[in-house]
């Protein structure tokens, strides 16, 4: 069952990066993409974030699982920040309740 957006959406971080054997990553570095345009976030764009979305129970109590959004700073210069913010969690979230989780 998936338990973030990086399990529900095909391409992201998890599966990123060179593999060995064992599946053991072994790059040193690999770059985030933004979530809303899927651009790679360069070490120099100081002005991107990744924001991490705690999961919370019925009661309303954190459960210890999030699910982390990046945006670039093209997209926060832009001022379609908190509107790409929106379409994305609506987007997770609808996702995770055809696949069955909570969220």
């Amino acid at each position: 069952m998936p338990t973030s957006l990086g399990e529900l959406l095909p391409g992201t971080m998890s599966a990123a990066g060179m593999h060995n054997s064992e599946g053991v990553n072994v790059d040193l570095y690999i770059p985030r993409k933004c979530s809303a345009t899927n651009r790679l976030i360069q070490a120099k764009d100081k002005a991107s974030i990744q924001l991490n979305i705690g999961h919370v129970n019925a009661a309303g109590v954190y459960t210890g699982e999030f699910t982390p959004l990046a945006l670039c700073g093209f997209v926060r210069a832009m001022g379609e920040a908190d509107g790409n913010l929106d379409r994305l969690w609506t987007k997770c979230y609808d996702e995770s309740k055809l696949a069955g989780v909570e969220i």
